[in-house]
């Protein structure tokens, strides 16, 4: 490093250490803010279970009172409101305490180096991530985007976009139980093709109205200038290759709107926009796509090309019809809007009642 090692060289060096452990000690102060309100819910519901003089403090009471204690004592952000937030932050995460000791942790008035590292290998994520995560009420939802938000590394905004979005929701439609289970342990899994689909894919980024005036190509068009929320929508392992990729055969010119890459599964995935209702000729088009890839693109080590096509509506019974059953190709509405939690929360369980009645007859 001594060669050439210049004054600006040494102006820069300093600037980026100091960015990068300012940034560090950022995380490594909100983490151990994760920890601290999540022992201060425990201590609160602890109290409140078998306080000595629970019996006066308790309720509003109990949270005004201690807030003017901690307050007069230094203790910032530590308002009524917040100290209710703690509370059902531990109530959220109430396992964690299965693992310690309550006597050994309450009985002392600090906490060993051990416990707050235990806790803290619980919590990947800020405390203004847990705020939003706080807002579902579902476990098995609330689990399956912590793991997404840490995996993925979104900030709190995309994290509030993918829950608006209902994510949960539209990955869980298109899976069976037993999958469905796995994404709240696991989150988002890629293993096979199907794992890629969303039903419905949430394009509202995209700040188009919902109106039959606009062209596929004014739809292509806003998706390429709007890519990172397009690949962020699309899910895990997306690269972008081009759009309106050509190939040509028996003097006929043809065209796929957009071409994609999943590192995860090293296969190509084809995606093809449709106005209006999908139809047979759509989903052939769109096999002889995902057969040219095949033969002639894609490399031997690489896995089937996928095949998507994003329609405004879809007869199922048409798609299962015409594709073979083995057909690496997949049909998924577009919404230019945020779908109804009720409403996709009705089709969930529809769809899993489907699955039983399946089951149940044999099928």
């Amino acid at each position: 490093m001594s060669q050439g090692f210049d004054f600006e060289h040494l102006v820069e060096l300093c600037r980026q250490t100091h960015e990068e452990t300012r940034q560090s000690a950022t995380r490594a102060v909100d983490h151990s803010l994760v920890v601290r309100n999540w022992l201060f819910g425990w201590y609160i519901v602890e109290f409140e279970n078998g306080g000595a003089d629970r019996s006066e403090l308790y309720g509003k009471e109990l949270i005004a009172r201690l807030s003017n204690k901690l307050k007069a004592v230094g203790l910032k952000g530590c308002s009524p409101t917040n100290l209710r937030k703690f509370r059902e932050f531990y109530q959220g995460y109430p396992e964690i305490q299965q693992t310690l000791s309550v006597n050994s942790v309450l009985a002392h008035t600090g906490i060993a180096a051990s416990v707050f590292s235990a806790i803290g290998k619980r919590f990947p994520l800020g405390w203004s991530h847990y705020v939003t995560l706080l807002t579902i009420d579902n476990p098995d939802a609330r689990r399956f985007y912590e793991i997404e938000a840490s995996e993925s590394d979104w900030s709190v905004r995309e994290l509030e976009r993918q829950i608006a979005s209902s994510l949960y929701e539209r990955l869980a439609l298109s899976r069976d139980k037993e999958e469905v289970r796995r994404l709240a342990h696991e989150g988002q899994v890629v293993e096979k093709a199907s794992d890629l689909i969303k039903n419905p894919l949430v394009l509202e980024f995209l700040g188009l109205e919902e109106k039959p005036a606009y062209s596929e190509t004014e739809l292509e068009t806003a998706i390429i200038d709007r890519l990172q929320h397009f690949l962020l929508e699309l899910g895990k392992g997306f690269l972008f290759e081009t759009r309106q990729k050509r190939f040509t055969f028996d003097n006929r010119h043809f065209f796929v709107d957009l071409v994609f890459y999943n590192r995860l599964l090293r296969c190509y995935v084809l995606i093809d926009l449709k106005r209006g209702e999908l139809t047979h000729q759509d989903l052939g088009q769109m096999q002889m796509y995902v057969n040219y890839f095949d033969r002639y693109v894609k490399t031997k080590d690489e896995l089937p090309t996928v095949g998507i096509l994003l329609c405004d509506s879809k007869s199922d019974a048409v798609v299962e019809l015409t594709l073979p059953r083995d057909a690496n190709i997949y049909a998924s509405q577009y919404k230019l809007y945020l779908p109804s939690k009720q409403e996709l929360a009705a089709q969930l369980e529809s769809v899993h009642r489907e699955l039983e009645n399946r089951k149940g007859n044999g099928k």
